[in-house]
């Protein structure tokens, strides 16, 4: 009898346990909160460090936007101006993707530059000329060399796969916008000459 009575026992605690584990999954699949923090912490998913790299990228692309929109006002040179224009196409397009993947994440974005863009920009504004166009494509060559490097180390160590895709799809462009910026930027030009005398 006792026997009989410990089996229903179990049984009765076993269906109840079944019950409150199928009400906590019933409630987490309804908390969208919940199921962010899985997505988060899987570890397939959103890593930190690809936050992290996809804020910055948001705030360099704007950047790269708002610079190139004031290179084509204000530069003198042609060369300058289309790569300014270029830069506004090229990071426009860009910043439309990582939106949408930011959205699929997840992720909230930084809606502005950061302070030390806006810094730079705020430089820019007060000059022009020969010395707007140095000025401008000294930053542009500085600011695509670190960007390579950044999406190149995500390209190949990013844990989320769309951000991994999307680092190594814009990654080409980016390397074309620094060949580009070697080619016109002054300092680069005489760093060649220097280095060509010197041999």
């Amino acid at each position: 009898m006792r026997r009989i009575l410990s089996s229903l026992i179990a049984v009765s605690f076993a269906g109840v346990m079944t019950l409150a584990a199928s009400a906590q999954t019933g409630q987490d699949s309804q908390d969208p909160n919940h199921s962010m923090l899985n997505a988060k912490t899987s570890p397939a998913g959103m890593t930190m460090a690809d936050q992290t790299f996809l804020k910055k990228a948001a705030q360099g692309g704007m950047a790269e936007v708002e610079l190139g929109q004031l290179a084509v006002q204000k530069a003198s040179s042609d060369q300058v101006k289309q790569f300014g224009q270029r830069m506004v196409d090229d990071h426009s397009k860009a910043n439309d993707q990582l939106k949408q993947l930011a959205q699929q994440e997840h992720v909230k974005l930084p809606t502005q530059p950061s302070a030390k863009d806006k810094a730079t920009k705020a430089k820019l504004e007060n000059l022009s000329g020969k010395e707007f166009d140095e000025a401008y494509m000294s930053d542009m060559l500085k600011d695509h060399k670190k960007d390579v490097a950044e999406f190149e180390r995500e390209s190949k160590n990013a844990k989320d796969p769309a951000v991994k895709d999307f680092a190594q799809r814009t990654l080409p462009t980016l390397r074309e916008h620094l060949k580009q910026a070697q080619r016109i930027s002054p300092s680069a030009n005489t760093q060649a000459s220097n280095g060509n005398s010197m041999r």
